[in-house]
Parts: C-alpha cells; structure tokens; sequence
C-alpha cells in the first residue's frame, strides 16, 4: 500500500448527502481515505502523494456482488440448454467430480472476471449448493482472491436434504467416496470459518450458509400453502444449529429462501434464519405476509434478475432492504454488475406496465453499493467514499463514444457503463488494476490454469453429453434422447 492522491476525476460518493463532485480529489493513506473534495482543496495538501491523474474519468465505490458462486465460473455455459435439469447436472458434478485445484483455478479466473469489472467485494457460496465437507476448497478459492487482492466472503455450511449426504474427494487423481452427516458438514463450516474468517488482513471474511431456510421445502422454486404448512424435525435443528454456530463464532448468514419458507421459519421465532445479521437471496413468489416477516425482522434481502416473480418494489416499499446481485455466473451469466443492475431496472420497467418513473438510477446504483454493502453488514467499511472508510475504489474511462458527453454520471453509470468501461481498480488502497492491466496476477496463466482445470473436470464427470450445439435454425430446442444427470464415479 502506499499513499495516493486521486486528482480532477468526478466522484460519485454515494455518502449521505450523495454528493457527486466535480474536478474532485481522493487522498489516501494506507488502507483508508483520509480526505475527499475538490481538486484544487485536496492537491496543496497532500504533496508527496502518488498523484493518479484521473482527468476525464469517474470515481466511484467498488461494486459489491453480495451473491454468487464459486465454481460456476469454470463450468459455464455447461447444460444451458437443458435450464430444468440444470441443478441436478452441476450438482452431483461439484459433489463428486471436482478437485481442490479446481477450486483454486475458479477463484482465480473468477476474481479476475470481477476485478475488471470494478467489484471490488464478492459473496462466493462453495457449490451451487454449498459444500463444507472439505474445508481446502473454500482456503483455495479464498487464496485466489487474496493472490489478486480482492475482498471474498465464502460462504459454507450444510447441504440441502437428505443428510447424510454423499461426497466423493480425489486423491492423487483417484476418487473416495462417503456419505457427510449434518454435524460433519458444520464441523467442517466451523474449520472454515476459523482458518479463513479475518484473513488477509481483514479481506476475507466467511459467512455460514445452510441451502435455504427451510431444507424440507423445494430448495429452488416457491412452494404453495399446501405445501408449506409445519416445521419438520430437520427444519428446526437446522435453524437451531445454524443460530447456535452463528453465535458462536460471530458469524452472519447467508441463504436462500422462496415462498413459502419465510412465513414457516417464522414458527420457530426463537430461531428462525432472518433478522439483521441475515441476508436472503431471491425470494420468489414470497406473499405479504412473507415480506411483513422480513420487515419485521430486519432481514435483508438480495436480487438477482430477471427474477420476475420476487415482489422488488412491495419489498422496498414497506422497509425490507433490497441490494441487487449477479447470481454468477453459471449457466449463462456474468460478474458484470453494471450491467445486471441495468437488467434489474428494465425488469422492473416491464413487470409494471412499461413505468420507467420506477426505480430511477440514484437507487439503482444504491443497490449495488451502499445497500449492498449493508447486507453484508459493511456498511461502515465499504460502499461509499467517505473519509475514515476503506479504499476501496474502481475509476471509469468516460472518454469513449458510448459515454460521452460526460454529464448526468449516475444514468449513465446505470444506463450505459460497463464493466469493462472500469480501467483502474483499487482495494485496501492497493491499485489492483491500472489502465486496465491487472497488476496482481498474470492473466494468461490464470487463463491457462482455468482452462485445464475446466477441461479435466469434463472429462471426469462426463459432461460432453450437456455440450449441446447452438440449435441453428431452430425456432425452438428438442432433443433425441432425454437428459441424464451425471453419476457418480465408480470407486
């Protein structure tokens, strides 16, 4: 780290007067901004500190991605075409086929991926659903990011039902198969969160994060009343367990939750998942009982879209805080949050009869700061540019034909930028990026990395069958035979 003075860039603070400063400074000193302002107030102040000249550029906060998934990045595009089996071909395929290089070749490409796009802060939950069997795998993708300089909060605890659950490890190339119980998979969330939470000097962090709520419902889509009607047995232990692993290491949590699952975690109030050190992602379809209960409790919540059936703006309304996530990346997304939160803006635009008056772009880019930021419970450390909070920055070239002429910054942050628009990336007051070359990593040997690790797990779990053609021609995609999901590997 060094001391640096950002100079004649406009700066989008998001502080709370959300000013927007024009031919304006950043001066920081180790980790933390220590004076913001004008150019012509800052510079005579702070001789002697490397000056970035940020003439015709935009400062504003690093983004915070407050949901995605680790391992996603190396297996995407894989089973895209076949969306209602997707779950169950990745799955097994993290389970039982993936490696603890693996892990470390996603956390690599995937941090690069969000460093140029100006994220700075990054939720990774192991797996699709998440994995804690093998604590190496969340040190591995946690080491990546901290190659890089990233800040990671990798997020494990217990898979989704039935426990105990099936795993297979590789060792020296050669698979070895078991079945995890529920406390094995918080024994290994708890070695997680003592090895990795706090590390890096404070830029890793580990949040504990059961499948959903309420393991017994439909872990991915909303369930009727019929069909969410009374705790089980194994719904209440795994409230009570995670809530006590939660106080003991003085952790948050991270889920997700669809309808159904909030109104029936709310029997047990003594220890449902929701409430202010909580943030939930999705919420499909949840009714307004379910968004009193989150209002009520305090819990936050995250969105991803299209996410058409999650109640956005009724959530907002009526006090629930709401941050929007990329979901990244598999099958087909991407840690562009510029352009996710621009989705999520016209999303809302369409499910409201075309009212673009909705959602205006100062809140949009809340969403992916500020509010982002609270979610994770930051919110005094990251996700605005105020004095006394961390450096965490990421500078846009507005030099260029899709964003000039350089005025109304905010709507064309939301309206226009993308992440590739982002040149320099800063973090901890350590320039990560510079002009758009990453400083901390050798791109193509990241490059190389993912693509071999990619390759080898393909060949592993057979996943050729799930490479489909692009259906050119095609008014609609059909298939020959139908979709198999991948087994697991003879031992």
């Amino acid at each position: 780290m060094s001391d640096l003075l950002l100079l004649h860039g406009t700066i989008v603070t998001v502080d709370a007067e959300r000013r927007i400063i024009e031919d304006g400074a950043i001066a920081i000193s180790g980790d933390r901004i220590v004076d913001i302002g004008t150019a012509s107030d800052l510079e005579p102040k702070h001789q002697g500190k490397k000056v970035l000249d940020c003439r015709g550029k935009l400062i504003i906060p690093g983004l915070i991605d407050a949901h995605g998934h680790a391992g996603h990045v190396l297996i995407r595009s894989i089973a895209s075409d076949t969306n209602s089996m997707w779950m169950r071909i990745v799955t097994p395929t993290y389970y039982h086929y993936t490696t603890r290089d693996y892990w470390h070749a996603d956390g690599l490409v995937g941090g690069l991926e969000r460093l140029r796009a100006g994220v700075t802060t990054g939720v990774s939950i192991i797996s699709s659903m998440p994995r804690s069997d093998d604590p190496v795998f969340a040190s591995n993708h946690a080491k990546a990011y901290d190659e890089i300089g990233l800040r990671e909060i990798i997020c494990v605890g217990p898979a989704g039902l039935p426990w105990p659950h099936p795993v297979t490890r590789w060792e020296s190339g050669k698979p070895e198969r078991r079945h995890v119980s529920f406390e094995e998979m918080i024994e290994g969330a708890e070695a997680t969160i003592q090895d990795l939470d706090g590390s890096a000097g404070g830029r890793i962090k580990v949040f504990l994060t059961p499948f959903t709520i309420v393991p017994s419902l439909d872990p991915s889509n909303a369930s009727t009343p019929d069909q969410a009607v009374k705790l089980t047995d194994n719904d209440r232990m795994q409230a009570r367990r995670i809530r006590e692993t939660a106080r003991k290491w003085g952790v948050r949590i991270h889920s997700d939750a669809f309808a159904g699952q909030i109104r029936m975690a709310f029997q047990d109030k003594e220890n449902a998942i929701l409430g202010p050190d909580v943030h939930l992602q999705h919420c499909w379809g949840i009714s307004h009982e379910e968004i009193d209960i989150l209002a009520e409790t305090g819990t936050y919540v995250t969105h991803a879209p299209p996410g058409r059936a999650t109640p956005v703006l009724n959530m907002i309304a009526r006090g629930v805080p709401v941050a929007i996530t990329t979901d990244g990346v598999s099958p087909s997304r991407h840690f562009d949050l510029l352009q996710t939160a621009r989705l999520a803006q016209y999303t809302q635009h369409l499910l409201h009869n075309h009212d673009r008056y909705l959602l205006p772009p100062g809140k949009v880019f809340e969403m992916i700061t500020i509010d982002a930021a609270r979610a994770l419970g930051m919110d005094r450390e990251i996700g605005s540019l105020e004095i006394g909070k961390k450096a965490d920055i990421a500078i846009i070239n507005m030099r260029q034909p899709h964003l000039t002429p350089n005025w109304m910054v905010v709507h064309r942050l939301v309206q226009q930028a993308l992440g590739s628009d982002v040149e320099t990336v800063i973090v901890d007051g350590k320039v990560l990026m510079d002009g758009g070359r990453v400083l901390t990593a050798n791109v193509n040997d990241v490059l190389d990395f993912g693509e071999k690790e990619a390759q080898a797990l393909v060949e592993r779990a057979g996943l050729h069958a799930h490479m489909h053609d692009p259906g050119w021609g095609k008014l609609s995609r059909t298939f020959d035979e139908p979709v198999v999901p991948p087994a697991p590997p003879a031992v």
